[in-house]
């Protein structure tokens, strides 16, 4: 997501960002002299998803002003990634900040986070795959403050309308495909989701691929696995019961699902949200995603709490932050806008409280966290891109270019 003269710096910096994060002591190395008042004003900036999240958080703010004696000022971005840049560039960055796993090793790498995760004596309690995401040089840098996973959403109504029942929900590859063929019809496709790899990435988890290998030291692309993942895709593509969100004249999964036009989806936790607001009358019911070649595959998704290496309150910070995450928070805040804890007693609290969001839950044992090298967001901004295209062109054509894109990114990170 989101930096000789200061506003060159500025769009100097702005623009690559993206490819090799930015220091956020450009212009200078010494350290921030450090507030020891015992009372300071912390600010912090959030990439919203919406007014719930916005409200929660400032909730929370303000729920620990009371406890800490601290004054806490919440800002929602309009622009996450302009915004931090221009922070960083210009030495005035918020104390707390979103950190989107995507931007996170451009962040840590330019030397803008300040690493806190040793002050986390039970940082244990985070699941590992999470902490991962979140570690730069051997370090755990920051904490997720979430957790996301993808699951199937089926619309029940639609469901039974084409004579299913229960027992035809599907849990394999060529069930999903009989399934979204006996669904597709009178306006409504059986699959519909993004043209996006944070979604068809399941299908190459599923089939035993991945982009990189486990350490996220080498290109794993252009593989057999993927392109079989890819081509079952293609083949749902080509034969009309699966199809983009776009190509039903909608923006994401969540909302060709909410009218209609789409009898199933793949989404993250975040749609209970969006259709107990949105479509609060769709029927619908949330289970696995079926399994491929290789055995049961879905991506994870979070962000976490950054710290501002150039932040003066680097103690206070790290205190709200602890209070944020904590598993009381963090079952405040599923209560309030529908994300996971990423802690491992809060989500089994969570999965007590929200039986409905079961295969999300589940889905954490085997989900595939994101791909968080310096300079690779554009990467895969490209595979993207690419992936529109998949109806009518090669797998190993896509994947081929993902290899060459990757190894040139790995090869100027190190």
């Amino acid at each position: 997501m989101v930096p000789r003269t200061a506003a060159a710096a500025l769009l100097t910096c702005a623009a690559l960002l993206t490819a090799t994060g930015c220091s956020s002591s450009f212009g200078g190395d010494k350290e921030k002299k450090q507030d020891t008042s015992a009372k300071q004003h912390l600010k912090v900036l959030i990439a919203t998803s919406g007014d719930a999240e916005t409200k929660a958080v400032k909730e929370a703010a303000a729920a620990y002003e009371k406890k800490s004696g601290n004054k806490v000022t919440v800002e929602a971005a309009k622009d996450m990634n302009q915004q931090l840049a221009q922070s960083f560039a210009g030495h005035k960055p918020p104390d707390v900040f979103y950190v989107n796993s995507d931007m996170f090793a451009n962040y840590a790498k330019g030397g803008s986070l300040y690493a806190y995760g040793d002050k986390i004596k039970d940082a244990d309690d985070f699941a590992e795959q999470l902490r991962s995401s979140f570690t730069y040089d051997d370090k755990l840098v920051c904490l997720p403050k979430d957790t996301s996973t993808l699951a199937l959403a089926i619309n029940t109504d639609l469901w039974k309308k084409a004579g299913l029942t229960e027992k035809d929900y599907p849990t394999s590859w060529e069930q999903l495909r009989k399934v979204a063929g006996k669904l597709t019809g009178d306006g409504v496709t059986g699959l519909v989701t993004s043209d996006e790899y944070q979604r068809l990435g399941v299908f190459m988890k599923q089939s035993g691929g991945w982009i990189t290998d486990a350490g996220q030291t080498k290109m794993t692309a252009d593989s057999a696995k993927n392109a079989e993942g890819l081509g079952f895709v293609k083949s749902l593509l080509k034969s009309g019961s699966m199809k983009y969100a776009k190509q039903v004249d909608t923006s994401w999964g969540g909302e060709a699902f909410g009218k209609g036009k789409a009898a199933m989806t793949i989404e993250g936790n975040w749609l209970t949200g969006a259709m107990k607001l949105d479509y609060p009358d769709v029927k619908y019911k949330v289970v696995e995603l079926p399994a491929g070649p290789a055995g049961k595959g879905t991506l994870a998704f979070s962000n976490c709490w950054g710290v501002a290496a150039e932040s003066a309150h680097q103690s206070a910070a790290v205190d709200l932050v602890k209070y944020l995450s904590s598993g009381e928070q963090q079952l405040k805040f599923a209560e309030g806008f529908g994300v996971m804890p990423s802690r491992t007693s809060a989500l089994a609290e969570y999965a007590k409280q929200e039986p409905d969001a079961k295969a999300w839950v589940d889905a954490n044992a085997y989900a595939q966290g994101p791909v968080t090298i310096a300079g690779f967001d554009k990467v895969l901004s490209q595979f993207n891109t690419e992936l529109q295209s998949l109806p009518t062109t090669d797998p190993k054509k896509i994947l081929a270019d993902l290899q060459r894109n990757g190894e040139q990114a790995l090869a100027k990170g190190n």
